[in-house]
This record gives C-alpha cells, sequence and structure tokens, in this order.
C-alpha cells in the first residue's frame, strides 16, 4: 500500500516496527510535492511522532484480528477488557487508547485488535450514548441549526451540541468524527 492510502486508525508495518496512524492530512506546499502529514503512533514502545511522507511511499499493511470485548475498568494507567465468551481478559496501557477512553464507559462493547498474540488497540462502535455533565443553561429560542454550545461529557470529552441540550441528559455521539448526533 502507499502513504496516500493511510487514514486515522490504520496500523502498519515499517522497519519492524508496528505503527498506528492517529492523524493523517494531504499538504501541499505552494511549491513542491504533495507530502502527508502524519501523527503515528508505536504501538510497542508507546512512542507518538509527528512526520510527512512522500505519497507514494510504500508501506506494509499489518493484519490484524478483531474480537468482541467488553471494556471493564481503568487502574493504574491500564484499561482492563474481558473476552465475554471465554471470559479471557486482555489489559491496553491508556497511551494507547488515549482517544478511545474519552468515549468509554464500564462495560461498553468494543473490538479488540489483535496483531498474532499481542493486544495492540480497540475499535469503537461507530456510535454511542453518554450523559451530559456540564454546559450551559437553556437559551430560550435555541435551536438545532444554532450554532451550539461546549458540553462535558460524563467521560470528559468536550463537545459542541445544540442550545435545547440541558445537564443530565443522555446524547448519541459519532466515535469517528466526535459530533453530536441526536437526544439518546
Amino acid at each position: 500500500m502507499e502513504a496516500i492510502e493511510l487514514r486515522a486508525g490504520m496500523t502498519f508495518e515499517k522497519d519492524g516496527k508496528l505503527i498506528k496512524v492517529l492523524e493523517s492530512n494531504h499538504h501541499k506546499p505552494g511549491k513542491g510535492n504533495t507530502l502527508m502529514q502524519l501523527k503515528l503512533y508505536d504501538v510497542r514502545a508507546g512512542s507518538t511522532v509527528q512526520t510527512t511522507m512522500r505519497p507514494t511511499e510504500k508501506l506494509t499493511p499489518a493484519i490484524l484480528e478483531k474480537k468482541s470485548a467488553q471494556y471493564l475498568y481503568e487502574q493504574d494507567g491500564m484499561s482492563y477488557f474481558m473476552d465475554t465468551e471465554t471470559y479471557e481478559q486482555y489489559e491496553l496501557p491508556d497511551e494507547s487508547i488515549e482517544h478511545e477512553r474519552l468515549y468509554l464507559l464500564e462495560n461498553a462493547m468494543v473490538q479488540i485488535e489483535f496483531y498474532g498474540t499481542e493486544v495492540i488497540g480497540i475499535t469503537l462502535p461507530s456510535t454511542v450514548n453518554l450523559t451530559v455533565t456540564e454546559t450551559q443553561p437553556n437559551i430560550k429560542g435555541g435551536s438545532v441549526t444554532s450554532g451550539g454550545k461546549p458540553a462535558t461529557m460524563e467521560t470528559g470529552l468536550v463537545i459542541n451540541v445544540p442550545e435545547f441540550i440541558q445537564s443530565g441528559e443522555k446524547v448519541q455521539i459519532n466515535t469517528a468524527t466526535g459530533t453530536y448526533q441526536k437526544r439518546a
């Protein structure tokens, strides 16, 4: 595969390292060739780097297996998951799922990603329902079409919601974009 095909969430192998793409952007400077600006996470080392690649650079995609699992809890910088069929437990360092943890509640179902026998990450469902813990008071006449207001969810995630949403309400959030979908 070529670097231009990389999207957030994809995993590839390079120089014996297993690397997950956190962000991927095309960049066309005024002069010169197009570059891919990438934010990459080294799964084994736990480090994050910002780098650029030529769009035609060849990469080897990592072949991952996925299993359904339930999120149990977080303790001492580790998140714990359980396979609901075999009751086998898996642990992941919080740094490796920093973004995903903002959408996780206890007992939530996710897909655990394996590279061989190595647990390397999780895939969230496309939407999650979270409760608004803090937002500005309702503004009379607020509508869906207005710009919205920031709201803090029970996991610490901050998103924009319509003016009529109040603290204590459950809302559905798109996990890919981090945007409000509807009331839950």
